[in-house]
């Protein structure tokens, strides 16, 4: 990774710059982030822009350098897609392959057609949001610790208890989101059991060995790895703040509410490797150092958009894809108490954007898209859709109202009042407009959320989508 040049300082203006780190104040503010690291890479490796806002130690004022270890949450689940994609090329599975010819555990009994890999890598198996099953309660039952000479990440007898839960509790659902493939809702669970087959068939014993041998050092990512009590104990890793039943918490725990399969959210990375990760993209597969790390047939079908996920926004295999202005720009997004995270890179402009937060629930993305437009010299807050007002029909409001239940703890209540629908998101009073026919918008300080109702083939509403994830409605 080389340093900034005169060349490539050019393609972002001092006014540009000015507006962007003004919006990162804002976020800041907003979000009571505690630190925010900032990069701009382009294709050939070269560091465009590089800024760091805050602290790695809040408490004790220490700062964040490029090799600051962060919490990458869901951006890791590029990195099971990667593993999967680089499995196909080897020759080792298809994505086309149902999950049950791998994983024997995951019987897909009550599913009609059988999940197949590639609908778990765009969250379409089918499968409503589920509670978590996590690292820390799983070990503890088992009557086991993560330690230095035996981490959990290698332990075959923790990844076997691991499925066992996981694959069991999905095989158990009998209220789904549609077919396999029909629909997109975001499911940590489908990327926890690929995990599980990079570390069963890849040949590496675990899924920790495989992305440290076959991704992270080709690329040269040294600072990256899945570990839990590692990172814990790293004098350069950011304390984790997060918000829990209205008090602050500060620490360097690695296992709060981590998934007990890792292909969801395990990663920790820091903002030189992660911008060494977005120059692999923007050169379809080859890494800044020249290893060719998949091939370029690999990198498409991950950009490709194959599911709905709210207007304007597609997921392809661990990516999110969408447009900007004729630009098409792949992403992904991450979070976990004490962590916000955004990946992304334009091939048309040749550059990736890192933006990486020590803090839950910071509109991280929003500095992303930002520091995108400020590098194409384009406005660095783009204008809002507005939309022309309408009304929800007779039909839509008797259908839509109802309560709707995630299994991952959140909730929403539409009711009908004064003609149109009122919306309350886990007991609080939030704004619906009603944008589309079945579709209404929630907009927030940096971004829309969208709510859109899932039909059956009489045209009841059987559940909505809210955000990423489809909820289920209650009887």
């Amino acid at each position: 990774m080389s340093e900034k040049g005169d060349a490539g300082m050019n393609r972002m203006t001092q006014e540009g710059k000015a507006k962007l780190e003004e919006l990162v104040a804002r976020v800041m503010k907003d979000g009571q982030a505690r630190g925010i690291a900032v990069g701009i890479v382009n294709a050939a490796g070269e560091i465009q822009y590089e800024n760091y806002f805050g602290y790695r130690d809040a408490e004790n004022k220490l700062p964040i350098t490029r090799d600051t270890i962060f919490g990458m949450a869901s951006v890791t689940k590029s990195f099971t897609a990667l593993s999967i994609m680089q499995m196909q090329q080897d020759g080792l599975l298809k994505v086309d392959d149902p999950v049950s010819r791998y994983i024997p555990e995951f019987t897909n009994k009550n599913q009609s057609e059988p999940v197949k890999l590639w609908h778990l890598m765009c969250h379409s198996g089918g499968y409503f949001p589920l509670p978590r099953i996590v690292v820390d309660k799983t070990a503890q039952e088992m009557g086991i610790e993560d330690s230095l000479d035996a981490e959990l990440i290698y332990r075959e007898d923790f990844a076997e208890e691991g499925i066992r839960r996981v694959a069991g509790r999905l095989d158990s659902q009998t209220r789904f989101t549609g077919r396999p493939g029909q629909r997109m809702s975001y499911c940590n669970d489908g990327f926890g059991l690929l995990s599980d087959i990079v570390r069963r068939h890849s040949g590496y014993g675990s899924f920790a060995e495989y992305l440290d041998k076959k991704i992270l050092k080709p690329i040269g990512m040294d600072r990256s790895n899945i570990s839990f009590i590692r990172n814990s104990q790293d004098e350069n890793a950011a304390i984790l703040y997060s918000l829990e039943n209205g008090t602050w918490r500060a620490d360097r725990d690695y296992q709060n509410d981590a998934f007990v399969l890792h292909g969801g959210g395990g990663m920790k990375s820091t903002l030189g490797d992660m911008m060494k990760y977005a120059v692999m993209y923007l050169n379809e597969g080859v890494a800044g150092n020249g290893n060719r790390i998949v091939d370029r047939y690999s990198v498409q079908e991950m950009e490709k958009p194959r599911q709905f996920m709210k207007p304007g926004i597609y997921y392809g295999y661990g990516l999110e894809t969408k447009q900007v202005g004729d630009r098409a720009v792949y992403e992904h997004g991450g979070s976990l108490p004490g962590v916000s995270s955004n990946f992304s890179f334009c091939p048309q402009e040749e550059v990736g954007i890192v933006v990486l937060c020590n803090t839950m629930d910071v509109s991280v993305a929003a500095i992303a898209d930002a520091a995108l437009n400020a590098y194409c010299g384009l406005e660095v807050e783009e204008e809002r859709q507005i939309h022309a007002e309408r009304s929800w029909s007779a039909e839509e409001l008797e259908e839509l109202a109802g309560s709707y239940v995630s299994g991952e703890g959140d909730a929403f209540t539409l009711t009908v009042e004064n003609g149109t629908l009122s919306m309350k998101v886990n007991g609080n009073p939030t704004a619906l407009q009603a944008v589309y026919p079945w579709q209404g918008m929630v907009r927030k300080t940096y971004s829309d959320i969208y709510l859109t109702a899932i039909r059956d083939e009489e045209g009841h509403v059987f559940a909505a989508r809210y955000g990423s994830r489809i909820f289920p409605k209650e009887a």
